[in-house]
């Protein structure tokens, strides 16, 4: 057994490496930064009712982790936590849209299991390209199961959006400056699907302990959001809910504070890929909405990689090494 949990650095243990798993879905190698992150999980769910988020994500990412050991993957992105990202979603995911019963349960560990050998298969496809999956494996691997449960009287899909057509909707919201904190902040707080705002102080103060550049363009990417949200009259209810922001923030970070070093011009592009997140956010939940599923986070997906593919450069620029294991670039964040 101790051979099974045996790590490529002497410092990892298997519940670091899942709490760095945790981290890394803001690209994160910070174990410090993972248990600010599930405290942030568990407010949020605790404080909505939703309590079955916080042990999904925390089933999520052990199931993800272990199944990393038992497929004997690379022990350095094990101990990077990069077996364990994806995993953390799915639980979030499943038991934000799924009844919690026995079956939710084990259809959870099945999906959370599959991600990491998506992972490694997208992986491996795409590293021609010179980029990464992010959370893809995540993002396919709960579709397939929220839109199979429409079927399943044993997953109940009672929190599933309503399969409709995309039709009027009430664009107005309050533009108080402490109603405009409160969705600045659940922006945030929304890239683990937690309505709350003091869950997204939470979620900086981790970021801010690996990464202060993380944190500063979470904090940026959220707000150009939801600015932008407004002012181009996007719906009221997806403005107050933070739901125009997290997407935005994993953007925000992968291209201001992880592939690229800061400068003016990588500044500039990261913005830029924050603005145009927002419109493939809506054009995202529109494409989806008569079939009744959540965009999750396929508007980060799909927008990083527009930014990433064209390699453009910027001063010392990280697309000199392959970024498709990200945990190169996250070697210099500290670690617990």
């Amino acid at each position: 057994m101790s051979n099974f949990f045996k790590t490529s650095d002497s410092n990892a243990t298997f519940v670091g490496n899942m709490l760095r798993g945790v981290g890394q879905v803001m690209f994160q190698k910070n174990g410090w930064t993972g248990l600010f992150f599930l405290c942030g999980i568990a407010w949020g769910a605790y404080d909505s009712g939703t309590i079955d988020v916080a042990w999904g994500a925390l089933v999520g990412v052990f199931v993800s982790t272990i199944t990393g050991y038992l497929l004997g993957l690379d022990r350095e992105d094990g101990d990077s936590g990069l077996w364990g990202f994806n995993g953390v979603l799915v639980g979030c995911a499943m038991m934000t849209f799924l009844d919690s019963t026995l079956l939710t349960w084990i259809a959870l560990v099945l999906c959370s299991a599959l991600t990491v050998w998506v992972r490694l298969a997208l992986n491996n496809t795409m590293k021609s390209w010179k980029v990464n999956s992010f959370t893809f494996p995540f993002v396919t691997s709960t579709w397939i199961f929220l839109l199979a449960s429409r079927a399943l009287h044993g997953m109940p899909a009672d929190s599933l959006p309503s399969p409709h057509l995309p039709g009027y909707f009430d664009w107005t919201v309050s533009l108080a400056p402490l109603d405009l904190v409160v969705y600045w902040l659940k922006g945030i707080a929304q890239v683990f699907l937690i309505d709350s705002w003091e869950t997204g102080i939470l979620f900086l103060i981790g970021l801010a302990v690996s990464n202060i550049w993380a944190a500063v363009w979470a904090a940026i990417g959220s707000a150009v959001a939801l600015v932008g949200a407004i002012l181009f009259g996007a719906p009221g209810e997806l403005i107050s809910e933070g739901l125009f922001g997290f997407s935005s923030v994993l953007t925000a970070i992968a291209l201001g504070a992880t592939f690229y070093r800061p400068s003016w011009g990588s500044a500039i592009w990261a913005l830029l890929g924050v603005i145009v997140c927002m419109f493939v956010q809506l054009a995202t939940d529109l494409w989806l909405e008569p079939i009744g599923l959540p965009a999750l986070t396929a508007p980060f997906c799909l927008t990083t990689w527009i930014f990433l593919l064209p390699l453009f450069k910027f001063g010392e620029h990280k697309h000199q090494v392959d970024h498709s294991d990200w945990h190169k670039h996250t070697a210099t964040t500290k670690k617990e």
